[in-house]
């Protein structure tokens, strides 16, 4: 059996992609023109209520789940893989899941709003979120340099999963990522995973993983 993975080619899309590639499980991917807003549509809203993707239906049982973040932390629960099994390495992974859900996601997803597609029209939330963006690496590039590896310490997890596909945007987000060098480091490595490439290119479309200068 296999999972059926509705997505488009956001960041948020690509965190559940680029999961199934590395856990090694099988899908089908699915496109959700939002675009067109096909995630309006009747059949879709039955699995997704929010007519937001990522959407999954798990053939194995029947589940179907919404959220990019419940999505991540259920397969991680399925396969056993990219999620601590101690208490302590557990939450911390959490915590910083919950950091890209909560934060950095929507923040930059403003910045995109402003700085990428509407330049010039507000230049107050322009100010607002450019800085607010600026803000934010700074956090991660702070933790990155205290563990040396990755978010939730030095293992690869969900929690970089989650959050690599919005930085893979730092272009729109007017970010050098020269000036949080251990953003760069820790972005450039996932990059260069075979599974981040392959889960970058669903739903199927050709595209390039932007790479920094």
């Amino acid at each position: 059996m296999s999972i059926d993975l509705y997505t488009w080619t956001t960041p948020n899309g690509r965190k559940v992609s680029i999961a199934l590639e590395e856990m090694g499980l099988e899908y089908t991917s699915h496109s959700i023109n939002i675009g067109q807003d096909e995630q309006f549509a009747p059949d879709f809203l039955k699995i997704s209520p929010n007519n937001k993707i990522p959407a999954i239906v798990d053939n194995d049982n029947g589940m179907t789940l919404m959220e990019s973040g419940a999505i991540l932390m259920y397969l991680a629960k399925k396969t056993g893989k990219f999620i601590p099994q101690d208490e302590e390495g557990y939450f911390r992974c959490v915590e910083w899941l919950m950091w890209q859900m909560g934060g950095l996601g929507p923040m930059l997803g403003q910045a995109h709003h402003f700085l990428h597609f509407n330049p010039g029209k507000a230049a107050y939330a322009e100010e607002r979120f450019g800085k607010e963006a600026k803000r934010i690496y700074g956090v991660l590039d702070k933790r990155l340099s205290e563990t040396g590896a990755f978010m939730a310490g030095k293992e690869y997890s969900i929690a970089d999963m989650a959050t690599w596909p919005w930085v893979s945007r730092f272009e729109w987000q007017q970010i050098d990522l020269n000036e949080f060098p251990n953003v760069k480091r820790w972005y450039v490595e996932i990059a260069n995973r075979p599974a981040t490439k392959r889960g970058y290119d669903q739903p199927k479309y050709v595209s390039d993983i932007p790479m920094p200068a």
